[in-house]
């Protein structure tokens, strides 16, 4: 069986094949890094974890590229309203910089603590101002932009496959608008490529049109094109991305190269709290942290994840997570219990089918189920551990860890502390590493460092 995959393009499922048969292309939306990321986000980024690991699984290679949105991104996705990481730091008096420096290492260390693999490619949008003006300045020279008193907008109407992503009915739309938000655009479905900055903005560079910043779409699709080239096999985000940012993307990359630029473009679906939406309102967006105080590791929350299809909503409930943690416990405990077996139970027709439902659009729950199966034959056998461990090179839940090194909950006060330690390592400070370590070693919590980063156990 061949990997499919569903395109949110064409409405249905494909075989997939990287254009040079080879490697795999892929650009993920990245993070916006004015706030922690929360499980809704931090769901998003299992979905692309198991899609590439999938592709892997595959024998092929990924470049995975994937963006930090480190400016540009204003409170309202269809250019209106403060640009979010500058509100932000307005709010606290801190430096924009400093906080998206801040955010970014979270997220890293929220998504290693997830095994969610880091993409071969990382680009902060702010380290490629040059490349987002360079590509603003082609769709002014095409034809298919114009300048107004307050930037610089693409203007659908020299695009007429418009809306062909989110099947929008863009007339149906233009005739329900009641109000034209910025009286400058043309059309109210007009997007920003490049905004003049008002001298108390502090994050704006030079450009032909006078000081100012990009808008939130340009950034993907002037990086995509630097590290992917012209055509590129996957795009990746949350289904929130396709009426207005992945819609764009495509207008832009279409009207700057003639040609489509992205294969399949892969959506993730929400997560629900309570059967309702995240709300800062209703006091229910968690964080990673959010969880770990309340006693679940990262790997109760990535198994939680993996009992949904990525194209379907996922509920979120304390009862549903409480249950996740008894689960994934009982199947470590399942595939540990087969190390050094000597049975001969036979896990190959179970590795097989569990390789099929894999590639039959990452369905992830069905894969689980198949597994939970193997685990549970009574007569222990090494082959069915090495089933396990391999089909959980897709998965990615640690089932093949050394029982001693299984990853424990641990107290908020260690959790951060193995995290600044972290932090430390990466900013090449030796000595506070060594002292956190030894601080740690006070606590009852051994580290060692592995090339895949931080291993803990508690002694």
């Amino acid at each position: 069986m061949k990997l499919t995959l569903y395109n949110t393009l064409t409405r249905q499922k494909e075989e997939f094949k990287p254009l040079d048969g080879k490697t795999a292309g892929m650009y993920a939306c990245g993070p916006t890094v004015y706030s922690t990321a929360h499980i809704g986000n931090l769901r998003t980024y299992l979905f692309v974890d198991w899609l590439r690991r999938a592709i892997k699984f595959e024998n092929y290679s990924v470049n995975h590229v994937m963006n930090i949105t480190d400016v540009g991104h204003l409170t309202d996705d269809a250019d209106e309203g403060e640009d979010k990481l500058q509100k932000v730091a307005q709010e606290q008096r801190l430096d924009p910089w400093e906080i998206s420096r801040a955010v970014t290492e979270r997220f890293f260390q929220d998504t290693d603590a997830l095994n969610i693999e880091r993409p071969e490619i990382v680009c902060k949008a702010t380290e490629h101002i040059k490349q987002m003006i360079l590509f603003t300045a082609k769709l002014l020279e095409k034809g298919f932009a114009y300048q107004t008193p307050d930037g610089i907008y693409f203007d659908i109407a020299a695009f007429p496959e418009y809306g062909k992503l989110s099947r929008l009915d863009l007339e149906g739309q233009q005739a329900g608008a009641r109000v034209e938000v910025n009286p400058h655009k043309r059309n109210p479905f007009d997007f920003a490529l490049w905004k003049q900055a008002p001298k108390e903005h502090i994050m704006q560079w030079e450009s032909p049109w006078g000081m100012g910043y990009p808008g939130w779409h340009i950034e993907c699709s002037a990086m995509a094109l630097q590290y992917l080239g012209e055509r590129f096999d996957i795009h990746t985000g949350g289904v929130d991305h396709i009426p207005v940012h992945h819609e764009n993307e495509i207008a832009q990359n279409e009207g700057y190269l003639g040609h489509p630029m992205v294969n399949v473009w892969s959506h993730g679906e929400f997560m629900l709290v309570d059967g309702g939406k995240m709300s800062k309102s209703l006091g229910n967006v968690y964080t990673l942290a959010d969880l770990a105080e309340r006693g679940f590791s990262p790997m109760h929350f990535r198994y939680f994840c993996a009992n949904a299809h990525y194209r379907s909503k996922l509920n979120f409930t304390w009862e549903g997570l409480e249950a996740a943690k008894t689960s994934y416990e009982r199947l470590f405990s399942a595939v540990q219990s087969h190390a050094g077996g000597t049975g001969t139970a036979d896990a190959e027709p179970y590795l097989s089918q569990m390789r099929e439902a894999l590639l039959d659009d990452l369905n992830i729950p069905k894969a689980l189920g198949l597994l939970w199966n193997m685990a549970r034959q009574p007569e222990k056998s090494q082959a069915v551990f090495e089933a396990a461990t391999d089909i959980d090179r897709v998965l990615g839940l640690r089932l093949g860890q050394a029982a001693e090194a299984h990853e424990e909950t641990l107290p908020p006060d260690v959790q951060t502390l193995i995290e600044a330690r972290q932090a430390a390592r990466d900013s090449k400070d030796y000595a506070e590493s060594d002292r956190l370590r030894a601080q740690l070693l006070e606590m009852g919590i051994e580290v060692k460092d592995t090339k895949e980063g931080q291993e803990y156990r508690k002694i």
